[in-house]
């Protein structure tokens, strides 16, 4: 059996490594803060002195850091994975960056041996911590076959969307086109909804019956309605750094984005005035506009 790295603990970079530690894979881990370090041994992984002594002691190493330049750092850095990893080794970037950036260290990691799958991922924290992921796998396909047992320890629905490095980025910054824009919609719909007189849990019980229901509805709104804004495993900062590679890639492709921009807009209001926030807390912004909020008192979400 392959022995496992994971670089990044966070919500994601955990929930991955506690599913591979679960699925029988000897799993280690890094990431700068030593807390994060203490909960990767705590599950039974092995915490490493930096990224070059992951590579030493792994076959297979994803990387789930929040961007490009933290990926190319934790690759090409002074003790770096391809300081340590062993040729015919593969490194898998979960993490959501830019189609250019991911490009661009494609020729660095062949040069020395190595292969690359991109595979940015959709879930959210939730998705992470039960091996749930969503996943848009970019890679040679006998690399994706080699590495399917592995991908599928953390994922649900595993995607090969293409053998051209940097298709699995373009193929998440599309599906977050549609995130963020569908966040938006929703903070709106129950505002007007509000502020027209109809009981929130009203607008809840019959939005997740209706045409638009989804797990993304149900969570947003329960967090909405429960006021929880904070530490809830989606932080506003990450929606809108994918949003923004979202719109640079309509910008390169000359396709325009009216809906998408406007949820990158009030994201970016969000992030002015709710920095320590998640999502759902953009809501509050629409709230004081309207004057009203937005509150469950029922018990049912």
């Amino acid at each position: 059996m392959k022995k496992v790295g994971v670089i990044g603990l966070g919500n994601m970079g955990i929930g991955i490594a506690k599913n591979l530690i679960k699925k029988g894979f000897e799993t280690m881990g890094y990431d700068l803060r030593q807390e994060r370090m203490k909960l990767l041994f705590q599950l039974g992984g092995k915490p490493a002195m930096n990224c070059r002594e992951v590579g030493e002691n792994a076959d297979v190493v994803f990387i789930m850091v929040m961007n490009g330049q933290q990926v190319r750092d934790v690759i090409l850095g002074q003790n770096g994975l391809l300081k340590g990893l062993k040729k015919g080794s593969t490194i898998i970037i979960t993490a959501t960056i830019k189609p250019s950036e991911i490009q661009a260290i494609e020729q660095p990691i062949i040069e020395c041996g190595m292969n690359l799958i991109d595979s940015p991922v959709s879930g959210g924290k939730s998705g992470a911590e039960n091996g749930t992921l969503t996943m848009m796998v970019a890679a040679k396909k006998d690399m994706f076959e080699d590495c399917k047992n592995i991908l599928e320890a953390v994922g649900k629905n595993i995607h090969h969307v293409g053998e051209k490095i940097g298709l699995g980025q373009k193929t998440k910054a599309a599906l977050q086109a549609l995130i963020g824009s569908s966040f938006t919609a929703i903070f709106e719909s129950f505002v007007l909804g509000t502020k027209a007189g109809v009981d929130p849990e009203v607008l809840y019980e019959v939005f997740s019956t209706s045409g638009v229901s989804s797990n993304l509805f149900r969570e947003c709104a329960r967090f909405i309605l429960d006021r929880k804004f904070e530490n809830t495993g989606s932080h506003i900062s990450t929606m809108y750094k994918d949003l923004g590679i979202s719109m640079d890639m309509a910008k390169e492709n000359g396709v325009v984005m009216f809906t998408t921009a406007a949820a990158f807009e009030l994201f970016r209001a969000g992030m002015s005035l709710f920095p320590e926030g998640d999502n759902w807390s953009i809501v509050k912004l629409l709230e004081q506009i309207a004057d009203i909020e937005i509150k469950g008192h029922r018990g049912i979400v």
